[in-house]
């Protein structure tokens, strides 16, 4: 569907008063982003991001920043009195900036983050077909009490002659159905016509864009409804509960995503799946497993519970035992990590590499075939390929002051309770023997040692019971 004559507007001022929370409503996250954030990517995806419009006014600072790398254009609405005030200020920018006013325009809610590319088409679509001067999109939840109600002149029929609040209902008119979204495209022109006939005569003293309906009805033009496929498209989230739920609807639907496209996930209902992430095909997810972020995980894997990765890039046929940590990492082909294992930032682990259990990494590259089994720190480290890290191993890569790189070969063997202390340089096929504190670099094919003599004294305990005793 072309969509050349369509803007898109997203309400993003208000504070949130019920949830108790000092951050603003849109920036809290469910999936792993912010609301806001959902409605946008979803609003992208029908227009280009310079016809997105984010109203903003609570904290407002504090929302652009937020957002502003996605794009969008800023209307500031420094005073909270209404949705139709909110579309008041958009019209202000409109006249001040000279922008060109676009002939419709939707209006999306930054509090309802399960609203869906496809459903904003159709809401553009239907629009344009019914030549409609504004339509609504609306819902059928499993109980409509509490939401205002959206009345058809015929059932079935596009056609609709008033929006009516909860309170305002008659008698007949409680077992309405359907409920309007507070989701709208107007024929812009129309709209901003009815705008400055907005008034404050109700119990909150605000602009309502409801009102409008209501003035496009009187006037004879055209006001239709769309329905919503699914009830959690189109809720928002007035307290931490609300928010929850629409986490776990969201959950839920990236974890049926990834099994439509041949991923195994075990107990759907335990994972913490972000909406961003995706995975390959016959990769096996375990119960109570987090994936994070940006991350991204390759085919043929298997993630075993309680391990939590984010914003990592995983290759192909890697396997992760139980309770690893990875963040910000890239773990190549055939790797085999944990269990216990830690990625810290910029850990680049290599194909067919194994990380064991209580290993923990920070800024290292770790070379093909590579092995750090057990108990080991490598920090600010390179480590070459078929290299094998003892247990115990540690690289001493802090003065206090600066951090230090530690540089190690291909082919090398580095003893179990090593002591690396950077800067050094330990070359190809060189052999580091256990226990050992190395201080300066080791050329290739040579053993260091750097430990202190073994000291052996027979009859020494032998002699300590007896004097011992003697003193008694």
């Amino acid at each position: 569907m072309d969509t050349q004559s369509f803007a898109i507007t997203i309400m993003a001022a208000g504070q949130g008063t019920r949830l108790k929370s000092k951050r603003p409503k849109v920036l809290h996250e469910i999936g792993g982003r912010a609301l806001l954030l959902h409605v946008i990517d979803a609003a992208q995806k029908v227009v280009p991001a310079d016809r997105i419009y984010c109203i903003i006014g609570h904290e407002a600072d504090r929302v652009r920043a937020a957002v502003e790398s996605t794009g969008v254009q800023f209307v500031l609405q420094p005073e909270q009195r209404g949705t139709g005030h909110a579309l008041q200020m958009l019209k202000a920018f409109f006249a001040l900036s000279g922008a060109p006013i676009p002939e419709n325009l939707l209006v999306l809610s930054g509090d309802v983050p399960l609203i869906r590319p496809e459903t904003i088409a159709s809401i553009c679509e239907t629009h344009l077909h019914e030549q409609a001067a504004m339509t609504i999109l609306t819902a059928v939840p499993p109980n409509p009490t509490g939401y205002g109600r959206v009345l058809r002149r015929t059932p079935g029929q596009p056609e609709v002659t008033a929006i009516v609040e909860q309170k305002s209902l008659t008698p007949d008119q409680h077992s309405t159905p359907e409920i309007n979204s507070g989701i709208y495209c107007f024929r812009t022109s129309a709209l901003f016509e009815k705008l400055d006939l907005l008034d404050t005569n109700n119990a909150h003293g605000e602009f309502y864009l409801t009102d409008v309906a209501a003035m496009l009805v009187a006037d004879q033009q055209r006001v239709v409804a769309v329905q919503a496929e699914s009830i959690d498209e189109v809720l928002g989230a007035n307290t931490i509960a609300e928010m929850m739920h629409l986490d776990a609807a969201m959950r839920l639907a990236t974890a049926r995503r990834l099994m439509a496209a041949g991923v195994t996930i075990f107990r759907p209902d335990t994972q913490v799946i972000d909406a961003e992430v995706e995975v390959g095909p016959d990769t096996v997810i375990e119960p109570f497993v987090q994936l994070l972020g940006s991350t991204r995980i390759g085919s043929d894997c298997r993630i075993r519970s309680f391990t939590v990765i984010q914003d990592t890039r995983i290759g192909d046929n890697v396997t992760v035992l139980n309770a690893c940590n990875f963040d910000r990492s890239e773990i190549a082909d055939g790797a085999i990590l944990g269990p216990y294992a830690r990625l810290r930032p910029e850990s680049r682990i290599g194909e067919n590499a194994h990380i064991g259990n209580f290993v923990e990494t920070k800024k290292v590259t770790i070379g093909k075939g590579s092995k750090a089994n057990h108990l080991t720190y490598l920090g600010d480290t390179i480590v070459g390929e078929k290299t094998n890290i003892g247990a115990g191993t540690i690289t001493c890569n802090y003065d206090g002051v600066l951090k230090h790189q530690t540089t190690i070969g291909d082919n090398v063997f580095v003893g179990s309770d090593s002591t690396l202390v950077a800067p050094i340089t330990i070359e190809s096929n060189s052999y580091i023997a256990a226990g050992s504190s190395i201080t300066d670099d080791v050329p290739s094919g040579a053993l260091a040692l750097g430990r202190a003599r073994q000291v052996t004294k027979p009859g020494w305990v032998t002699a300590k019971n007896e004097s011992r005793k003697a003193r008694q």
